[in-house]
């Protein structure tokens, strides 16, 4: 998917998410976890995600340094969480998280790109996908930190 596709996607859910707090989503995001798989399908979705990041000479250099199995584990706790299931994210919040590592905006579309790619590679419908891309969208304005 090109770079003006993603951009089109993120803009749009950031539109669908905005002024809706995660309160206010939770109960109607239920589902969302389900064709997810659970737990069990974001540890896999997780996995493959890990190993496409740190091979794709746009984002490896953000998490090559990193302790890639705690990001893992913290991703797999986020996406629970966003997407209805029984996780508790502790974590930091994005801002602090990402406050000192030069994120741009193309660094954060990469990522995104990314994780399409492994969300299609699980066979995840393309309508799913851009429900729980639409609950991600709004972290932009606090992980992208090069203006």
């Amino acid at each position: 998917m090109n770079k003006t596709l993603i951009s089109l996607a993120l803009a749009a859910a950031s539109v669908l998410a905005a002024g809706t707090s995660f309160a206010q989503t939770a109960p109607q995001v239920d589902q969302l976890y389900k064709a997810f798989g659970e737990k069990a399908g974001l540890v896999t979705l997780m996995d493959d995600f890990m190993v496409r990041l740190l091979a794709d000479p746009r984002t490896g250099p953000h998490f090559k340094p990193a302790n890639q199995q705690r990001v893992k584990e913290q991703l797999v706790d986020q996406l629970c969480a966003l997407s209805g299931g029984p996780c508790v994210y502790k974590g930091a919040d994005m801002k602090s998280a990402h406050a000192n590592l030069d994120i741009k905006k193309s660094d954060f579309h990469a990522l995104v790109e990314v994780l399409q790619q492994s969300m299609d590679a699980k066979g995840i419908p393309f309508r799913t996908q851009n429900q729980m891309l639409a609950l991600l969208a709004p972290m932009h304005r606090d992980t992208i930190t090069v203006r």
